[in-house]
């Protein structure tokens, strides 16, 4: 079994190039939670309060909490699928210098050619683990866009350890989900000529009894 990889931010282009489709990593450091407003703000020609280059953004709309200190607390912090960005994801990375996206759900064809251009991986989270992602919160540093967008769609920034997923895609146009895609469909084609021969001679025989 391939070891798990461990990358930490600010991500360096080399290191992301290097990893493939299906790898598991471990991400720590910094990165900045992001869901539809902050996308389509940033695509419509937004600046960005922070600078997103050889950075990670993830698509997550967390549960925070005030802390009696005047800070936060991450409660849950599941992935938010990230097909719903698609229409603005190849645009923001090739703007953006980002390396990694963090979602759940995979991404379609124009960011994935994105990743392969400008050297960025999609990471496929654990969908159905809020509880035990926010775990991996350490540190909540700061928020933008919390009056604007509100706290579930607002732009967090996080120190975050151990976080673990999958490369869902790569920098080398390899995508787990269109591989999954691909493969069920040729099964299913493979199926289907045998149920279908397989009705017509039952039905012929019912024809004959």
């Amino acid at each position: 079994m391939d070891a798990i990889k461990t990358i930490t931010s600010p991500f360096d282009e080399g290191q992301i190039r290097a990893l493939q489709a299906g790898d598991s990593v471990r991400l720590s450091g910094t990165i900045h939670t992001g869901r539809d407003r902050l996308h389509a703000f940033l695509h419509g020609g937004g600046e960005s309060p922070v600078s997103l280059r050889d950075g990670a953004l993830y698509h997550c709309g967390p549960v925070v909490v005030p802390t009696d200190d005047g800070g936060w607390r991450v409660i849950a912090a599941g992935p938010t699928t990230s097909s719903r960005e698609e229409p603005y994801m190849a645009g923001i990375i090739a703007r953006s210098g980002l390396r990694v996206i963090i979602g759940k759900g995979g991404m379609g064809r124009h960011t994935r050619e994105a990743c392969r251009i400008h050297g960025c991986v999609y990471l496929q989270a654990v969908g159905g683990a809020a509880a035990s992602l926010a775990a991996r919160v350490r540190a909540v540093r700061r928020v933008f866009f919390l009056d604007e967008f509100g706290a579930t769609e607002a732009m967090w920034e996080w120190t975050v350890d151990a976080f673990e997923a999958v490369v869902g895609i790569d920098t080398h146009g390899h995508s787990l989900f269109d591989e999954v895609r691909s493969a069920s469909e040729a099964r299913l084609a493979a199926l289907l000529p045998q149920r279908v021969t397989r009705g017509a001679c039952n039905g012929a025989r019912r024809g004959l009894s």
